[in-house]
């Protein structure tokens, strides 16, 4: 809260050059013609239509509601406007016992657009693979794999994306940290739940890439804060120790949980010195050099010695199709930006971060590292018209608000901050979250949970290695170990914009909710 000095002041010098006291010894008589004007509290808004999709070549009848929610605080009062859309499949006996799965991205910033229109909703937007889309008119089609037909399906949007908003007193940057995030996704869980009638239904979460940062949190502060137990958590693209993604100065963790995916993505563009036929067996060896010889030669720092040196320079050059002189000068140490920059760099072509199959022109053949990722730009323009026309014209959504695909912003104000579960720690160290820790109390508290990984092996955003580090070390007991499944595509971040990894994607959620919901 800002001082209210200044004002004072402010008061003061008006006062004084109007000529007035300063100080008034009687309060002014009141005026019975003056009204107070009452803010009128915020009210939730919803577009309700019904419509039909085939999947899997049945018929299923389903109503979608496109509008907000408003979200209360820890006071009961009006907290956030947050905006959602809903599918809800007609033809059931007991709704109140069907599966729902509540969804969303990540970013920090990202609207839950791409999962809704790529692989979830009942439409999708149909994009070229592994390559740029081309310009409108874009193809908007029935999605015969939409899990609709398993689970009724809550697309959330974060505060500050889509057309979620802050009210009353709170302010938007409120909501914009770790901590402050898995609260208010925690309470729109909650309330929706509540006036749906859905407590007694099998409930999943859903996120992709930070959206796995916030999922491991959520289901910890529902089971632990608000008394209600979740059936499974589904992590796409894993993001929960994020210390072991980033490459802050110092963090020598993420370059050999990357190796794995440089070596796919050199050997998927025929960059290798020596490329074997079949991926897999080649990464389960480059798997043991990353955990093994590679881990040993970063952690000796500099006391390597100068032959194991030259060995690792060696193997490395073998597994990522860099060369020697660039891994030398790089001291063992290449950054995802830089890969994606060098690998096809005689080429003048950049590869994808967040799918390193496509590639795109560099902007700079000189620069350090890569200026843009193809994959991204290859493929946003058509998910935001093709869901905006979706949004606005199928589902009738109110347009009084701009909706947001993407709120760079919030990623620049971020707090990481995160107060991780059990007792309080006597130093609040600056570090990056890992919200792990929450899944693993949500599993101890909760041994019904089941976890379910999805990883792209063309993924330079979350590498899969990151993603089976962070799981082994969960500190799970034997008996829990089992309780988390893990699948690879043969795609990237996104691995669902693939025809076939969208057939398989369906396929392992499918089946992953069709054994956790029974009871």
């Amino acid at each position: 809260m800002k001082s209210t000095v200044p004002l004072a002041i402010a008061a003061l010098a008006l006062s004084l050059a109007a000529g007035s006291p300063a100080v008034s010894q009687e309060k002014p008589a009141a005026d019975p013609a003056r009204k107070v004007e009452k803010t009128e509290p915020p009210k939730p808004e919803a577009s309700v239509t019904s419509h039909v999709v085939a999947i899997g070549g049945v018929p299923v009848a389903y109503t979608a509601t496109a509008g907000t929610l408003i979200v209360r605080n820890e006071k009961d009062e009006p907290w956030a406007s947050m905006g959602y859309v809903a599918y809800v499949r007609k033809d059931v006996g007991e709704p109140g016992k069907r599966p729902v799965t509540f969804a969303y991205n990540g970013g920090p910033g990202s609207s839950s657009v791409w999962l809704h229109m790529g692989v979830l909703g009942p439409k999708r937007i149909v994009v070229s693979d592994p390559g740029p889309t081309p310009p409108p008119p874009y193809r908007l089609v029935d999605n015969g794999s939409s899990l609709l037909d398993r689970t009724d399906l809550v697309l959330i949007d974060p505060v500050g994306t889509g057309i979620s908003r802050a009210v009353g007193d709170a302010k938007e940057k409120d909501f914009w940290g770790v901590d402050p995030d898995i609260d208010s996704v925690s309470r729109f869980i909650r309330q929706w739940v509540t006036e749906n009638g859905r407590w007694n239904s099998p409930k999943y979460l859903l996120g992709e890439s930070y959206g796995t940062t916030r999922s491991a949190g959520v289901v910890e502060a529902l089971q632990t804060r608000h008394g209600m137990s979740f059936n499974g958590v589904i992590l796409v693209s894993v993001a929960l120790d994020l210390e072991a993604i980033f490459n802050i100065p110092g963090n020598d963790r993420p370059f050999p949980l990357f190796l794995p995916t440089y070596a796919a993505t050199a050997w998927y563009h025929k960059a290798l010195p020596s490329r074997p036929e079949k991926l897999e067996p080649f990464l389960d060896e480059v798997r043991a050099f990353a955990l093994g010889p590679y881990t040993a030669a970063l952690m000796k720092g500099g006391s390597l010695d100068p032959a194991e040196r030259a060995s690792v320079i060696r193997k490395l050059h073998d597994y990522t199709g860099l060369s020697e002189d660039y891994l030398d000068k790089a001291d063992l140490r290449v950054r995802e930006a830089q890969f994606t920059q060098e690998l096809l760099r005689t080429h003048r072509s950049v590869v994808g971060r967040l799918d390193s199959r496509f590639t795109g022109p560099t902007l700079d053949a000189l620069a350090e590292d890569a200026g843009y990722d193809p994959q991204s730009a290859a493929i946003s323009h058509a998910y935001t018209a093709g869901f905006l026309q979706y949004y606005t014209g199928e589902l009738k959504a109110p347009t009084a608000r701009t909706y947001a695909i993407t709120n760079w912003e919030i990623a620049r104000a971020w707090d990481p901050k995160h107060k991780p579960p059990g007792p309080p720690q006597l130093f609040s160290w600056p570090t990056l979250p890992n919200t792990g820790l929450d899944l693993a109390d949500a599993m101890k508290l909760n041994p019904d949970l089941r976890v379910l990984v999805l990883n792209g092996l063309f993924d330079l955003a979350t590498p899969f290695l990151a993603s089976e580090y962070m799981f082994s070390h969960l500190g799970l007991p034997a008996e829990l170990r089992g309780h988390v499944e893990t699948k690879y595509y043969a795609a990237g971040h996104m691995m669902y914009i693939q025809e076939a990894s969208l057939t398989q994607f369906k396929a392992d959620v499918a089946g992953f909710i069709d054994r956790t919901s029974r009871r």
